[in-house]
């Protein structure tokens, strides 16, 4: 039994030495060489740290990147992923919250981490791995892990404007490993084009097969992300036949009509997640590529990356959502409604709180017991013996299928004039007008207005017409503002908060 990550590194390196692991279009590693690096890494800080201690880094989006993640993970510890960009007050917190006494930055870096006000010890990347491997040392520090120690601290965006810090096991991991490669027709010839950046967990996906099968991964640059056409061209280059995006980078490409111009002429798998899918948007794809599996995968960050997934193996209706599916093995999906009793499959349409069960379920908040103990709560349905489950907070029903759709987020279920408002609906009702591309509605709290955000072609005058004749009077939100582009946060994802500022400011 596998029970931790760096046996998947192990035993492809051994068996695919010289094929290339990780790429960024310029610099190609080797599995062997990955292995290699990252057993140097691992050596030179196990004489500087205690195993299960947190070490922080801050690279560039690199495969240097992933061999110090390996290295540290090699000395028993956990690291946690900075971004270069991240501000001052946000890093001050991690320091804080996580007390690391070390952190790693390359010669790109070293600038701006000796400028963070990082209070231990700076180390460098381009001399720890001049350390030769001590295998012996690496060994007995294997030999006292256990598959419930973490690997990685992620963190994600709090209510409260600090992060989370996700903490995750090398159990939950392998896990996820297992099931995802299961689930997705991953194989030794797959070649992925990786959108997300590190520091995040939803790299995952690609990082996790391509260590145990044998694949190959190309960091896309994220500079090709501006320019779509770029992008189009650096996934036929390198002959990239699978993507794993978030939702805004395929409608980056489709909505530019690039799918008819510079079309990815390699792909044999798509699978999308994070975001609601525009079916407009959607559609496109699926006639560019008639052939192609699709997936959608659904899954927090608190629940290590994707728990559900959906093959595209049927048309859908103009009506129905592109549904999140079935969780993966391994893992149970409770859906309970306001008192706290399940939805039946068979109570169609009924909406309820999506919990996840599981080996999937993370540690918790790192070093955050309250957000934690708020999150991770005892099985509602469960009072025989304890069992941690993660509180989504999402909203979602079950559709004639017996599949799950995912409806919103709990907080995007607004109270306006009395009435009860999914915000998705409106942005539903919006992506069918002619014209409007990537609708995203926002409640602004502070006036109470209903916001829409959408690029495209029409003017706000027409498509509050459009949506007149779509929707019940309250609904048709008070505010729509066309945008050439809408604002992304470094993941790829619509950055919501910066769209609500854009309209606080106007007020």
């Amino acid at each position: 039994m596998i029970r931790n990550i760096l046996e998947y590194l192990e035993y492809t390196a051994k068996r695919l030495p010289d094929k290339v692991a990780f790429s960024d279009g310029t610099d190609d590693y080797t599995f062997g060489h990955v292995l290699d690096l990252s057993r140097r890494l691992g050596t030179a800080m196990a004489k500087r740290t205690e195993p299960g201690s947190p070490v922080l880094v801050l690279m560039r989006r690199h495969p240097s990147q992933l061999c110090a993640f390996f290295g540290i993970v090699y000395a028993g510890c956990h690291y946690a992923a900075l971004d270069a960009e991240m501000p001052p007050a946000r890093l001050q917190h991690i320091f804080s919250l996580t007390g690391a006494r070390f952190l790693i930055c390359d010669e790109a870096n070293r600038k701006k981490a000796e400028e963070s006000g990082f209070a231990g010890t700076i180390l460098s990347y381009e001399e720890l791995i001049l350390e030769e491997a001590d295998g012996e040392a690496l060994a007995r520090i294997r030999d006292e892990q256990v598959d419930t120690d973490p690997i990685y601290i992620v963190f994600t965006s709090g209510s409260t404007g600090m992060p989370k810090g996700v903490a995750a096991a090398h159990r939950s991991v392998i896990d996820y490993a297992e099931n995802l490669c299961k689930a997705l027709p991953f194989a030794e010839d797959t070649v992925f084009g990786n959108q997300t950046p590190l520091y995040f967990d939803a790299p995952l996906k690609e990082i996790l097969p391509a260590i145990k099968l044998g694949a190959t991964v190309y960091l896309i640059p994220r500079v090709n992300f501006l320019f779509p056409v770029k992008l189009c061209r650096f996934l036929n280059e390198h002959r990239i036949n699978t993507v794993c995006w978030v939702v805004s980078a395929f409608t980056l490409i489709s909505s530019l009509g690039l799918l008819e111009k510079e079309k990815p002429e390699y792909l044999r798998l798509v699978a999308f997640g994070s975001e609601v899918f525009p079916k407009k948007e959607y559609e496109k794809w699926r006639r560019a590529y008639p052939g192609v599996p699709f997936y959608n995968l659904y899954g927090p960050t608190e629940a290590t990356g994707m728990s559900c997934y959906w093959r595209a193996d049927r048309e859908l209706l103009s009506e129905e959502l592109i549904p999140v599916g079935r969780p993966f093995d391994n893992t149970r999906v409770l859906l309970l409604d306001e008192d706290g009793k399940p939805v039946p499959r068979t109570d169609i349409g009924r909406e309820g709180e999506i919990y996840l069960c599981g080996t999937c379920v993370t540690l918790g908040y790192y070093n955050d017991p309250e957000r934690t103990s708020a999150a991770f709560v005892q099985n509602p349905v469960n009072n025989k013996y304890p069992e941690t489950v993660y509180r989504t907070g999402d909203i979602g029903r079950w559709n004639r299928f017996g599949e799950l759709e995912f409806l919103c987020r709990r907080d995007a279920q607004i109270k306006h004039m009395g009435r009860r408002i999914e915000l998705g609906e409106i942005e539903t009702a919006a992506g069918t007008v002619a014209g409007v591309l990537r609708p995203v509605c926002l409640y602004e709290t502070d006036s109470r207005r209903i916001c829409l955000f959408y690029e495209g072609t029409y003017e706000s005058g027409d498509v509050k017409k459009a949506l007149s004749d779509l929707l019940p009077r309250y609904m048709v939100p008070a505010v729509l503002k066309h945008v050439e582009r809408l604002p992304l946060t470094p993941n790829g994802k619509v950055d919501r908060q910066a769209l609500l500022a854009s309209v606080r400011n106007e007020a």
